[in-house]
């Protein structure tokens, strides 16, 4: 029972349904994977799940979360020596995740599910807001309060996901859809057409269709087998 854990324990548990939910909602998709399911899969009391995280939108969250530390990480890591424009790295930063939604259709269904329920959404678009969109856009929006930049990241997060849903073809291209987000989003935090056309050729300058597979590639080799000390994986790709 769950009252019966110590702190070390529950923390185990906690990490475990994680590594599970995340492979059956990446594998199954979200809405086929059931709370039962995920604690059968972990080998966890459903109850003492539950206990632990409630909903299964809850367990999203921590997810969401996590995906969007690893995404700010993986962005810095690409970075690092290239550039310290703030604007050519929040446009690397969407551009690997138009990239990853792109090469995997779970990872797509994925980013489905955590943009169209309240909290996850919710989640992501206060964490972008306080992490990036109000360091990256203070010079071009000085007087915006951190509600502000929440309420801009809504139309932004929306725009991204719109273009994450709808698969690539020959007629709209990754490319395409890359620099249509960029030429949208950036106007929203009022960044220079010159500014624009900078950072929408900056992004062409790396292989994203190969990081994001690889990205992609490592998290579920993880998840097939996670550290033996329960560690989370890392968030810093290789690349």
């Amino acid at each position: 029972m769950a009252t019966h854990r110590n702190e070390q324990e529950r923390l185990h548990d906690r990490k475990l349904v994680l590594y599970t939910a995340a492979r059956m909602f990446l594998e199954k998709g979200y809405e086929a994977a059931s709370v039962r399911q995920i604690a059968s899969a972990a080998g966890i009391n459903v109850n003492t799940m539950v206990h632990d995280f409630g909903a299964k939108e809850n367990i999203l969250c921590e997810l969401v979360e996590y995906v969007l530390n690893g995404q700010f990480s993986a962005a810095k890591h690409l970075l690092l020596g290239q550039t310290e424009d703030r604007v050519l790295y929040y446009a690397a930063e969407t551009a690997l995740q138009l990239h990853m939604a792109e090469c995997s259709e779970a990872a797509r269904n994925l980013y489905r599910s955590a943009y169209s329920l309240s909290l996850p959404s919710k989640l992501i678009q206060r964490n972008v807001a306080e992490k990036l969109t109000s360091v990256v856009f203070r010079e071009y929006l000085p007087d915006c309060s951190l509600e502000d930049f929440y309420r801009l990241e809504i139309a932004s997060g929306s725009m991204i996901w719109g273009y994450m849903a709808i698969p690539c073809d020959a007629e709209f291209t990754i490319d395409q859809k890359v620099d249509c987000f960029l030429d949208a989003a950036l106007r929203i935090y009022r960044v220079p057409e010159e500014k624009i056309a900078e950072a929408k050729a900056f992004v062409k300058r790396f292989d994203y269709p190969t990081i994001a597979r690889q990205t992609i590639a490592d998290m579920l080799k993880f998840l097939e087998k996670p550290e033996k000390d329960g560690s989370p994986p890392p968030t810093d790709v290789a690349i």
